[in-house]
């Protein structure tokens, strides 16, 4: 059996209101009307005016008046209830048939659609958060639609790579030397890179992975982090790494290991985009933020370029970063753990002359550490 439409619910609620008020106001005025007309009738004959012969007589007269009255109201009554109550349900069912619809579309992939205005508060609001519903919806299918995108770029060129040195060892026109392993193994690598670094980012957007905030030194942890990419620089590279970095920085608190990873990603980035000059690793307390930097002497990014910097799979020069191993998504992992901690990261940068990524970190509870806490790393060219 169906359930009554809203339409059907909605008229037939007007209705049994209507009847009710009917019936009451045919009872109470068969019940009490004849008594107040005969009450009326008493105080007459107390003014010396005798009409108990004609009391009864009048009584059916008023009762027979007021019953053909009673109905013309009852029946043209009911006609205008019926019609308004009609026209109301009308007023409420069609903007939800339109809703309806429009949602209806939504399920069948019909995402442009979008509801107007209605005269009734309440419609408009919902009507609003299903627009407002849409316009995520539709966001959300673009940025999947991006992600299969990238994601079938991104895997297709170490995909075909290894598909063709395995095809030419299999017919025997590659030898198999260490070279060809080392570069099937490096690509293999990257594949294994890219898929850890789409699982964090997962993670991150859908808000499953959680921090552990603990009050962290900011400068030796700096101190540290720049100390590994030195120690790793190959003599002869006329790169220098700097690091600059304030005294008596306050204790933070961050999550040690995230804060760790978005440096790592800043410097893998400014030092495989610079040839030669310096890499400066700055930190300094601005009131109640600690900031952070990272500026190189690259080769800078244009400005059409910079409001894409963080987005997934972006790069300034594609062949290089695939070549020196980026996935294309570390950026875009470093703003969502900055904007994790409750900071942001932006960037600067100008054509020829280098970029600067540089992100700040709330200080709460601050505690400040001793100056001699901090040893500023010497200036190192390597």
């Amino acid at each position: 059996m169906s359930k009554p439409s809203l339409r059907s619910r909605l008229f037939r609620a007007h209705l049994i209101v209507l009847a009710i008020g009917i019936l009451t106001l045919t009872a109470v005025g068969w019940l009490y009307t004849p008594r107040l007309f005969v009450l009326r009738l008493r105080r007459i004959e107390g003014q010396n005016f005798r009409m108990a012969q004609v009391q009864g007589q009048l009584v059916e007269v008023f009762q027979f008046a007021w019953g053909r009255g009673m109905l013309w109201a009852a029946l043209l009554g009911g006609i205008s209830a019926s019609s308004l109550s009609y026209w109301l349900s009308q007023r409420v069912v069609k903007p939800l048939l339109e809703i309806e619809a429009v949602t209806g579309a939504f399920a069948a992939g019909d995402l442009e659609r979008r509801l107007p205005d209605y005269e009734i508060l309440e419609l408009t609001q919902l009507a609003n958060s299903v627009n407002h519903m849409a316009a995520d919806l539709q966001s959300v299918e673009q940025r999947r639609r991006d992600l299969v995108s990238d994601l079938s770029h991104e895997l297709r060129t170490p995909l075909t790579i290894i598909k063709g040195y395995l095809e030419a060892l299999s017919d025997g026109t590659l030898e198999a030397d260490p070279k060809v392993y080392e570069r099937l193994a490096r690509e293999t690598t990257r594949l294994q890179r890219l898929v850890n670094d789409l699982q964090e980012l997962s993670q991150l957007e859908s808000g499953y992975l959680s921090i552990t905030l603990q009050p962290t030194d900011i400068g030796e942890l700096l101190a540290s982090v720049v100390a590994r990419f030195a120690d790793q620089r190959l003599p002869g590279q006329a790169v220098q790494l700097k690091l600059d970095c304030a005294p008596s920085l306050p204790r933070v608190p961050v999550d040690a290991e995230r804060i760790e990873q978005v440096l790592v990603n800043l410097l893998n980035n400014a030092l495989r985009h610079t040839q030669a000059g310096h890499v400066t690793v700055q930190a300094w307390l601005d009131g109640p933020r600690l900031w952070v930097a990272v500026e190189d002497t690259g080769p800078g990014i244009a400005p059409a370029d910079l409001p894409h910097v963080f987005d997934r799979f972006w790069r300034a020069d594609r062949s290089r970063d695939r070549a020196s191993g980026g996935t294309g998504i570390g950026l875009t992992i470093s703003r969502r753990l900055i904007e994790l901690h409750g900071g942001q990261i932006e960037v600067q940068s100008t054509v020829g002359q280098g970029s600067r990524f540089q992100f700040w970190l709330p200080v709460t509870a601050a505690v400040v550490s001793p100056p001699a806490a901090i040893s500023p790393l010497p200036q190192k060219t390597v």
